[in-house]
C-alpha cells in the first residue's frame, strides 16, 4: 500500500462536520487543519449549509478537488456507505475515527467496510482510532490543539492500536526531547495493519526507528509481523499489552484483538533481534538511544560518576537487566589516573564505576570518556552527571558528545531534567547522544542497544 497521499495529503474532507456543535470532533477536527496545517480541508454534512464562512458539501461527490484523505466521524451505521462513497468518487485513503464496531461487538459492520476497501485496493485506517499526525502535514487527532503536546520533528515513527497510549507517549517523547516522524493510531485495523505500516515506514526516508504499541494480531498475523520486522534494515521497538489473563480481555474488550500468548511471543521477539519494550517508559528510552544508534553492543558498561551512590544504583540497575560493569585492570586504572587532575588523582575510586568524587572538573570527565573509548573490554559508557558539581559546566555535555563523535563508542548520559540544566542537556541532545532524566532510564537506553541486533 502507498500511504504517501495519506500522511502528505494536499486535499482532505471532514465528513461529519456539526453546524451546531463547534465540539463536536470533525469539527476539532476541520479546524485545527484549516487553520494551522497546509492541507486544503473541506467540510462535509449530508444537510450542507456553511461553517465559518466556508461551504458545508452535503457529499463527497460535490467537492471540486480530488481528495487525498476523507476523515469519517460519524455514526457507525452510517460508515459503510460513506465508505462506498469515497471509493466511488476517487479519495486516495481514509481515516475512520468513528467507534461502535468489532469492538462493540458490530463485527458484521467492520467487515463490510473492510471487504469493500479490500476489492477497491483502498486503504483506510481504523475504525474506533485517532488516525493520523504527520508533522508539517495534516493532524485527524480529535483532541484540540491547545491540549496538545507534540513533540519536535525527527527520526521516530509510532504506530499503536491505542490512541490514549500514543499521546501518552507523545507527551512523553517531547519532555524527554525525541522528535517524531509519524504518529498513526489504528485502532481496530480492519484493512491497514502493523504489517502494512512497517513495509512503508521501512522505505520512509524520514524515519530511522519504528516504535509499536500491540494490543493483538489475528490469525498468522503475529508471524507474518516478526517476519517482516527481523528483515526491516531499521530498528523496530514493541511494546506488548495483554501480558495477563485481565490484560488480555480489556485488549478484547478494547479493540476486538486477540492478545494470545504473551511469552511466547515476547520469547520469538527476542530470537529475531526485534527490540521489545516491556513498559511505556522503556519505550521512550528505547526511541530514543536507537534515534541516536543504529549499531547493537554486548552490553559491558563502563560506568563514570561524580557520585559514588549514584555509581551504586547504577551498578545494581544493570545487573537487574543483565548488563555486565568489567572490573578495570591496574593498569587500566593507572591510565585513567594520570589523565586526571592532580587534585581528584589521590581520591578518585577506579574500579568501575569510575567516581571522579564531586571535586571533579569538565576536564576530568572528558579524560574518563577517552580512557574508556580505548578500553575492548567495555562497548558502552554510562556517564552520571551531577550539575550542581561546582567544577561542571553547561559544555560539558557537547564535549563528551564531541568525544563520541571521534571514537564512535555509544555514550549514554543521565542529567536531571530541570530548565537549569538545560544547556548541559542540549549539548547532549543537539550532538545525538541520548541523554535520560534517571538513571534507570539511562540504563534502560543501553539496554536497547543490548536487545537490537541488526538484520
Amino acid at each position: 500500500m502507498n500511504f504517501k497521499a495519506m500522511f502528505e495529503p494536499k486535499t482532505m474532507a471532514v465528513i461529519g462536520v456539526s453546524l451546531k456543535n463547534d465540539r463536536n470532533p470533525a469539527n476539532v477536527i476541520y479546524n485545527k487543519n484549516d487553520l494551522r496545517y497546509p492541507v486544503e480541508v473541506f467540510p462535509v454534512n449530508p444537510k450542507g449549509g456553511v461553517l465559518q464562512g466556508k461551504e458545508v458539501y452535503t457529499h463527497i461527490s460535490e467537492i471540486p478537488q480530488k481528495i487525498d484523505l476523507a476523515l469519517i466521524a460519524v455514526r457507525a451505521e452510517h460508515c459503510p456507505s460513506i465508505l462506498a462513497d469515497c471509493i466511488q468518487a476517487g479519495v486516495r485513503g481514509a481515516a475512520v475515527i468513528s467507534g461502535g464496531f468489532a469492538e462493540g461487538g458490530r463485527r458484521d459492520l467492520q467487515d463490510r467496510m473492510a471487504a469493500m476497501a479490500k476489492e477497491a485496493d483502498f486503504p483506510f485506517i481504523g475504525p474506533n482510532c485517532l488516525g493520523i499526525l504527520s508533522p508539517s502535514h495534516v493532524d485527524t487527532f480529535f483532541l484540540p490543539s491547545e491540549r496538545m503536546v507534540r513533540p519536535d520533528f525527527g527520526k521516530v515513527a509510532i504506530v499503536s492500536q491505542s490512541g490514549g497510549i500514543l499521546v501518552d507517549q507523545m507527551v512523553k517523547f517531547a519532555t524527554e526531547g525525541v522528535g517524531l516522524s509519524l504518529a498513526v493510531s489504528i485502532g481496530n485495523k480492519a484493512v491497514v495493519r502493523e504489517i502494512d505500516l512497517l513495509r512503508y515506514l521501512a522505505e520512509d526516508p524520514n524515519t530511522e526507528v519504528v516504535a509499536f504499541y500491540v494490543e493483538g494480531f489475528g490469525k498468522n498475523e503475529g508471524r507474518e509481523f516478526i517476519l517482516a520486522a527481523s528483515q526491516c534494515p531499521k530498528p523496530i521497538i514493541v511494546l506488548k499489552a495483554g501480558k495477563s489473563p485481565g490484560g488480555s480481555r480489556a485488549v478484547s474488550s478494547h479493540t476486538a484483538s486477540l492478545a494470545g500468548d504473551y511469552e511466547t511471543f515476547s520469547s520469538i521477539l527476542s530470537q529475531f533481534g526485534i527490540v521489545e519494550a516491556k513498559t511505556e517508559f522503556e519505550m521512550v528510552a528505547f526511541c530514543e538511544s536507537l534515534s541516536c544508534y543504529s549499531k547493537g553492543i554486548e552490553g559491558r558498561m563502563g560506568i563514570i560518576t561524580g557520585s559514588g551512590g549514584h555509581g551504586a544504583l547504577a551498578i545494581d540497575t544493570c545487573a537487574a537487566y543483565g548488563l555486565s560493569v568489567p572490573t578495570l585492570s591496574e593498569n587500566q586504572q593507572e591510565q585513567f589516573r594520570i589523565r586526571l587532575s592532580g587534585s581528584i588523582q589521590d581520591i578518585v575510586s577506579l574500579n568501575n564505576p569510575v567516581d571522579l568524587t564531586g571535586s571533579a572538573v569538565d576536564d576530568d570527565f572528558v579524560a574518563a570518556v577517552e580512557c574508556f573509548s580505548t578500553i575492548a573490554e567495555v562497548d558502552c559508557i554510562l556517564v552520571l552527571l551531577l550539575p550542581y558539581m561546582p567544577g561542571i559546566t553547561s559544555d560539558l555535555g557537547a564535549r563528551l558528545s564531541h568525544v563520541y563523535q571521534q571514537n564512535r563508542k555509544p555514550l549514554v548520559g543521565y542529567v536531571p531534567h530541570v530548565e537549569k540544566y538545560r544547556m548541559l542537556i542540549e549539548g547532549f541532545e543537539l550532538n545525538h547522544v541520548p541523554v535520560s532524566p534517571s538513571i534507570e532510564g539511562a540504563v534502560h537506553m543501553a539496554e536497547a542497544l543490548r536487545r537490537y541486533r541488526p538484520c
